[in-house]
């Protein structure tokens, strides 16, 4: 079950990535559960985003 802060980190995620803090312990919590991954960019910096299961559970949430 996700606390408030995973969904909204989730949403954040969802809507706009690069508002999202690194350092949020939420996105570790969300990253071990697999609802979120390392994307690599371009420019060689990672940012987080959702897998395909973090998409099904928002979707379904929403």
């Amino acid at each position: 079950m996700l606390s408030h802060h995973e969904f909204a980190t989730l949403m954040l995620l969802n809507y706009d990535p690069d508002q999202v803090e690194l350092s949020r312990p939420d996105l570790e919590s969300l990253l071990e559960s697999k609802l979120v991954e390392w994307e690599k960019l371009d420019s060689g910096a990672q940012r987080p985003r959702l897998t395909l299961q973090g998409r099904y559970v928002l979707q379904n949430v929403i």
